[in-house]
């Protein structure tokens, strides 16, 4: 099966690992071209596309997929394989393909279509999330459902060790995605428009947290955006405002205290929320380090959050 692999983020890893050991090969990748990273902006390149090179396999990086149309063409694919890439195909490449152009999507569609999925997912308290394998129309995630896998929301998960177990089932669906399409048992369901949602792009300035929200939707949201965007408060410390990280896990309380205010004792740090209060147990004052609330709570003890 002569196969194109056209992804970027880490999520598709494991899926192209279990093509390079056990096929098919990728005949190329197709990733997003390399990025200025970190205060010195030195130029990286995306992991996916350093393995694919340590394997020998081709590597296209066009800003736009569809400047390499006929590049990939030529290649003459039966299959190619979207994960993660980041970027809309556009009518020539949706043609690519003799049998199939497939797309790996972290949510059970039509749930959550759109960038974000992972972290909506634990975000709104479900109970479960998946991969899904579906056919690429040139609507957002809106093709026809081949299959998906499920797994269960750990109370513990964050997004980013959900992200890690989610990548491990896609490369499952994928095999068995590609081995339906080999043998012609691979379905088409179409998806229900009317109960599809879609989450988009989430940025740095989304994880301002609002303390009007209930300590059980703060315990969340916080799990939620780790590692990405992260969350952070404003704290008033000595009549000033400073920017404070906050990580998992936080801990519920029932007990009430006015909104954004704080309680102090032995070491511990209660904040109040819309409808409860949130222990915060690891947090990061702004040009500091990362450290435990009862060494954070050494320094000044905030008056309140913000």
């Amino acid at each position: 099966m002569r196969l194109i692999f056209v992804a970027t983020g880490d999520i598709a890893l494991p899926s192209f690992r279990h093509l390079l050991e056990h096929g098919p090969r990728p005949l190329a990748l197709v990733t997003q071209p390399d990025k200025p990273v970190g205060r010195k902006q030195q130029m990286m390149p995306p992991a996916i596309k350093t393995e694919a090179l340590a394997a020998g396999i081709p590597v296209m990086q066009p800003k736009k997929i569809g400047d390499a149309t006929e590049e990939l063409a030529a290649l003459d694919p039966e299959i190619v394989v979207v994960f993660a890439y980041g970027q809309i195909l556009n009518d020539d490449t949706l043609n690519l393909a003799s049998r199939a152009i497939i797309n790996l999507h972290g949510s059970l569609l039509p749930k959550y279509r759109g960038a974000a999925c992972i972290q909506a997912a634990i975000d709104a308290g479900d109970s479960d999330t998946g991969v899904t394998a579906l056919h690429v129309v040139r609507k957002l995630d809106a093709g026809d459902l081949i299959l998906s896998k499920s797994t269960p929301i750990a109370p513990d998960d964050t997004a980013g060790v959900l992200h890690d177990r989610l990548a491990d089932i896609a490369a499952e669906v994928l095999a068995e995605s590609l081995q339906k399409l080999a043998n012609g048992t691979a379905e088409r369901v179409p998806q229900v428009d009317e109960e599809s949602s879609y989450i988009g792009k989430l940025e740095r300035s989304d994880g301002k947290l609002d303390w009007s929200m209930t300590a059980e939707q703060l315990e969340r949201r916080i799990r939620a955006y780790d590692p990405w965007p992260g969350s952070f408060t404003t704290v008033l410390e000595g009549g000033k405002e400073k920017r404070l990280k906050v990580f998992p896990p936080t801990r519920l309380s029932d007990e009430s205290l006015a909104l954004g205010a704080v309680k102090v004792d032995d070491g511990r740090l209660w904040v109040g929320t819309g409808e409860g209060s949130l222990e915060l147990t690891i947090v990061q004052p702004d040009g500091g380090k990362r450290m435990a609330s009862s060494d954070y709570l050494c320094g000044k003890a905030p008056e309140k959050f913000i």
